[in-house]
């Protein structure tokens, strides 16, 4: 819930802990534990906001940039089909993200639509590697376990020419952050690396903290009933998406934390 503590998290999670597990966090219900709810419907779209999305995102990305960039077809079908709500959203990114995530057609700045009630979207978390860290001390001194945190975003880490990077404003060290709009049409001839770590207790190689968020990502879309978008939420619920209360997010199953035993799983190959 708004401004709920994480201690939640840490208490279900506490007695199933042991030294050097992993403690995977999703970063929404970090966000939403910090109070970084929005309500887009009080952001009156800019001429700017409007052109981005009935024009750039909708017909330019939708019918041209899209198929010819062989975009995802569900992403292509969403932009066609782009809400009148598209135009807050907009104006929304502009304001707190600028152009350059803007120009993003869809998924801009990981801002978090689905999970969220009515016309609230969820920013990224603020400092999440201190977020990480904050969770991981009170994980030892409560439970006496000394465990990595990691926070995650779905929003995937690109590989090209030997580098990684994500159109996030924010990533690990070693992933190039902020590149947005820039970064989403370089990733077109990359290849997806994985979800993007935003944050971590402590110290840990690009590549180990890339195949252990692909294995919490993996595992939290093999749950029946996962809500992987706010597309996905609009059918699960048959609701336009202003009308979903907490109750209906109340009623699906969330896996926003999961634990990884580095003794029980085998590294799988980046793609």
């Amino acid at each position: 819930m708004p401004n709920q503590s994480l201690d939640i998290i840490i208490e279900k999670a506490g007695p199933f802990l042991e030294d050097n597990d992993f403690l995977v966090i999703s970063e929404t219900p970090v966000s939403i534990s910090q109070g970084r709810l929005i309500d887009e419907s009080q952001f009156k779209p800019s001429f700017k906001a409007i052109l981005l999305a009935d024009v750039w995102s909708k017909y330019f990305w939708g019918y041209f940039l899209g198929p010819l960039l062989r975009i995802k077809k569900r992403t292509i079908k969403n932009l066609k089909n782009l809400p009148p709500e598209a135009r807050a959203h907009k104006e929304l990114v502009l304001k707190y993200y600028g152009i350059k995530h803007a120009l993003k057609p869809a998924s801009e700045a990981g801002i978090d639509l689905s999970n969220v009630p009515g016309t609230f979207v969820s920013l990224l978390p603020h400092n999440p590697g201190d977020a990480a860290r904050e969770i991981s001390m009170e994980i030892q001194e409560k439970w006496g376990k000394k465990v990595l945190v990691m926070i995650i975003d779905t929003d995937v880490t690109y590989r090209f020419a030997g580098k990684k990077f994500t159109c996030l404003p924010m990533a690990i060290d070693g992933i190039k952050s902020n590149t947005g709009f820039f970064g989403y049409l370089l990733g077109r001839f990359g290849k997806i690396a994985g979800p993007t770590p935003l944050g971590v207790s402590s110290s840990i190689p690009v590549i180990k903290a890339l195949e252990i968020a692909t294995i919490a990502e993996n595992y939290q879309k093999s749950i029946e009933g996962h809500v992987e978008t706010i597309y996905n939420m609009k059918n699960e619920f048959g609701e336009e998406i202003t009308n979903i209360t907490v109750d209906m997010l109340d009623s699906v199953i969330h896996t926003p934390a999961l634990i990884i035993k580095p003794s029980q799983y085998k590294n799988p190959p980046i793609k």
